[in-house]
């Protein structure tokens, strides 16, 4: 266990380090373009161009400018924004926050949903339960989140009037401005990963082990809960960890359509005004996350399956 949880450690540096190189190759050599272009604007002379590179480092070797980029990143100095005018700390925190909580109570209501209806339908594959529950989970995938955002919002802000148009959160928390983000997320992920879990359970229902349970007499809630259940959680786990590297970066969409102050739109506010400051660290936040949750999904690993644990 201790030798497994290091090597994912030492695996998780590895990555980070390799992404940081690559990221910092793109926005600071001029791979991509002249990042005093970027920032200045077309219309800047060379004076002014040379100045800035002057001024932000860059006439110093690669190594020295890589070495301090990474050494300023791990003790938090991100840098100035250019599109906010401030330090990209105190940018970048709140909007982690904003996209946490709707993170938070996208997993409080889609996991228990998911897996409730994923394991009932895999119990009883071929039924009309399982039908019904495959086809609307089917259906609520296919649909983008663009869309399912235009028919709430016509549906719950301009038809019956219930729930505001935006959720900037400006005033703070407000559970009603949270609905409809977290109604367009639900809806959109619960059929993926209801759909895995279904399958997960039906494979683990006809294997052997749960067949002699049942045939040695064994009540068949304990067969369900302490034989099938346990192993049945193994893929849909890995769907779920997944699902934060998603809800962190990919949700620009639906941070963007409701005016949502979260992380997704702050990236695609720095990718748009080439706030190169803040675009490495919002990259740099989701590599740490999408990295840190795969790790912990590997350490969830060992709970549901004790023989990785001595592999």
């Amino acid at each position: 266990m201790v030798l497994l949880l290091v090597k994912r450690i030492g695996f998780m540096i590895f990555t980070m380090i390799v992404v940081s190189i690559i990221l910092f190759l793109l926005l600071e050599t001029g791979l991509t373009g002249d990042p005093a272009t970027r920032v200045l604007g077309n219309f800047a002379t060379a004076e002014q161009k040379e100045l800035w590179r002057d001024q932000q480092g860059y006439n110093q070797p690669v190594i020295v400018r890589y070495a301090k980029w990474l050494g300023n990143f791990a003790t938090g100095e991100l840098g100035t924004s250019i599109r906010y005018k401030g330090p990209v700390k105190e940018v970048l925190l709140p909007r982690l926050w904003n996209t946490a909580i709707l993170g938070f109570w996208t997993f409080a209501i889609m996991i228990p949903l998911s897996l409730v209806l994923g394991v009932l339908s895999g119990m009883k594959e071929g039924s009309l339960l399982d039908r019904t529950i495959s086809v609307f989970g089917i259906l609520t995938t296919s649909v983008p989140e663009f869309a399912s955002a235009v028919f709430f919002s016509a549906l719950f802000v301009f038809g019956l009037k219930w729930l505001p148009g935006t959720s900037s959160m400006a005033s703070g928390f407000e559970f009603k401005q949270l609905l409809l983000p977290a109604m367009v997320l639900v809806v959109y992920d619960f059929g993926y990963v209801a759909r895995m879990t279904r399958a997960s359970m039906a494979e683990v229902m006809t294997s052997q082990y749960v067949r002699s349970a049942v045939l040695k007499g064994l009540p068949y809630r304990q067969v369900i809960i302490r034989h099938a259940l346990r192993n049945a959680l193994i893929a849909p786990f890995t769907v779920i960890m997944l699902q934060i590297n998603w809800l962190l970066s990919g949700v620009i969409v639906v941070e963007f359509f409701f005016a949502y102050k979260g992380f997704g739109a702050l990236l695609l506010e720095a990718s748009l005004n080439n706030d190169i400051a803040l675009l490495e660290a919002c990259a740099m936040i989701a590599v740490v996350v999408a990295v840190g949750s795969q790790t912990l999904a590997d350490i969830g690993y060992t709970f549901l399956n004790p023989r990785i644990r001595f592999t």
